[in-house]
């Protein structure tokens, strides 16, 4: 069979290029342009990248973006009473607190902090309930990426059988509650995790495989069957001699083995993480016209 590959870069691109027109307008008409603001904590690598992605995106979307660093040892009152100034300046739109924090920190805390009407990576428990029963908020970004690019590309979702591996609160959770609501996915979900007794056979009957479990390639060609959507979430760093940095970014999906089976799949990189990055510029923007909440 042959494949399509869901460029996630390229419709990112893309859609940061309608993002900036939209901006222009905002500006043309006398509105304000959207500001983001990141809190970054220490120095872990991926953070470091992924901020750093984030304030280059905000270039290309024509957003002011503030980036507020704070080393390790920062203590969970300190940032906290940055949380607060942040709720309070009308400048700022929206913002983010860089996950992971260190340890020392309850991070459920810090995101109970933050008003949930500038929440734009959608992890309050506010924006998280009201997407579960279907109401206006910020969606978390990953999610939201996997439905645009689902849309973009113009695959049938309603009644379809969809199987997400994985359950974590950033992924698989919110992304079973989308592909089940009417407005979004409009389909049959199977939630399955590394527990799941009958994996392979669920994911032998679906239309659509989600695979965000976070296990090199887990999904291999006999789970998979001819003709199915499948959309690989997983980043993990795994060695690699034949690179400059000895390491590559590797998905969750045998890509190699599975694409022949599929209609249209998923890249890592260059799939669902562009998106990501890119549904956060979406939230930002929404946060600025101050769409679901005045």
């Amino acid at each position: 069979m042959s494949y399509k590959i869901i460029d996630g870069k390229e419709t990112a691109s893309r859609i940061k290029e309608e993002i900036a027109v939209e901006v222009n307008e905002m500006l043309a008409n006398g509105g304000k342009r959207p500001h983001l603001a990141a809190i970054l904590v220490g120095h872990d690598g991926g953070s470091e990248t992924y901020v750093k992605n984030k304030v280059i995106a905000c270039e290309a979307c024509g957003f002011t973006s503030t980036l507020i660093r704070f080393e390790d040892d920062v203590t969970e009152e300190e940032l906290l009473a940055k949380v607060d100034e942040l709720n309070n300046d009308n400048d700022v739109d929206g913002f983010i607190v860089q996950l992971p924090l260190p340890k020392h920190i309850d991070e459920q805390r810090v995101i109970m902090a933050i008003d949930y009407r500038k929440d734009v990576d959608g992890f309050h428990p506010i924006n998280v309930g009201r997407m579960a029963i279907g109401l206006p908020c910020f969606i978390s970004a990953t999610p939201l990426g996997i439905l645009i690019l689902l849309k973009r590309y113009g695959i049938e979702t309603s009644g379809k059988k969809c199987v997400i591996l994985g359950r974590s609160n950033i992924v698989g959770k919110p992304m079973a509650q989308l592909m089940m609501q009417k407005q979004f996915g409009d389909a049959t979900v199977t939630v399955c995790h590394s527990h799941s007794k009958t994996l392979k056979e669920e994911c032998r009957q679906a239309d659509i495989i989600i695979a965000a479990i976070g296990q090199p390639n887990f999904v291999t060609a006999d789970m998979v069957k001819e003709g199915a959507v499948v959309i690989d979430v997983g980043t993990t760093l795994v060695a690699d001699a034949t690179r400059k940095s000895g390491f590559r970014l590797n998905g969750d999906v045998k890509f190699d083995e599975v694409a022949p089976k599929c209609s249209y799949i998923s890249p890592v990189p260059g799939g669902v993480g562009p998106m990501t990055i890119c549904s956060l510029m979406k939230n930002t923007l929404s946060a600025g016209k101050k769409e679901y909440y005045k």
